[in-house]
């Protein structure tokens, strides 16, 4: 008697979990004759960092905004680790973190300072607190310029800055508006490097930028926005093979948008 051998079990598929669910969102700001977003939908993976890509007045920052609960939209939903963002804000605030446009900092504090103030706002105190400070300024390589002011700073530090705020009470999701603008080539690439290792921890991320060459070497997707709604997403080599003529993400983000100024 010939005996079969017996195959292992196979494992059932587990569903991607997404830490972000948008959907049908809408915002119309008061007199405006269009959408800023106009049904809006979006589901982003745990650990992926999502790209939010479209030329200025597209609808990127109203949805970073909406989506880390700092505007209401007219209409829609937003899901954020299981909990409804709009009825939960308080909750969901806990679990998020904001890198906006705009440097968010006391430019009369040192950056130790601004940082114990953030942090004593996401209820840290003691030595949790002085750890976690201590860990963000490593993170991002003010360690050694922690106490001078905000205001003494390049630009570049201040974005560094910047971005130790809003990983210090290591969130969940974390929401980057544009968060290497106007900045010298060595801090843009040492906060891409910081941005990579934060995301081998497993945080996820939904990244704005109008530089298409740090969107390529980031993320796992892209969504490319205009006038309030997405016109293509994806993984940005497939639809890079996929676009007859483009090589690589910006040759495809003007082929979707337009060569029009968007002043």
């Amino acid at each position: 008697m010939i005996m079969k051998p017996v195959l292992p079990a196979q494992q059932p598929i587990k569903p991607p979990v997404n830490d972000l669910v948008v959907a049908d969102l809408v915002k119309v700001y008061p007199k405006a004759s269009k959408p800023a977003l106009d049904n809006l939908n979006l589901e982003i993976e745990r650990g992926e960092i999502f790209g939010l890509l479209g030329p200025n007045g597209a609808g990127k920052t109203t949805a970073i905004s909406i989506m880390s609960t700092t505007i209401l939209p007219t209409s829609g939903s937003v899901t954020i680790c299981d909990l409804n963002a709009l009825a939960s804000a308080s909750q969901v605030r806990k679990r998020i973190g904001l890198v906006p446009q705009d440097i968010a900092l006391y430019t009369t504090l040192t950056a130790r300072e601004n940082l114990q103030f953030f942090g004593r706002m996401y209820g840290l105190k003691g030595s949790e607190l002085d750890l976690r400070v201590e860990e963000a300024l490593v993170m991002v390589s003010l360690d050694n310029n922690a106490d001078q002011r905000i205001d003494t700073y390049s630009g570049g530090m201040k974005r560094r800055a910047n971005l130790a705020a809003g990983i210090l009470h290591r969130p969940r999701v974390l929401f980057l508006d544009e968060p290497t603008v106007g900045i010298d080539a060595q801090s843009r690439n040492m906060i891409i490097e910081k941005l990579l290792e934060l995301k081998t921890s497993g945080i996820t991320m939904v990244y704005t930028t109008h530089y298409m060459e740090e969107a390529e070497r980031l993320c796992n997707r892209v969504a490319i926005i205009d006038e309030g709604r997405i016109i293509s997403a994806g993984d940005p080599s497939v639809l890079i093979d996929q676009a007859p003529g483009c090589s690589n993400l910006g040759e495809l983000f003007l082929a979707m948008t337009g060569k029009r100024l968007r002043d």
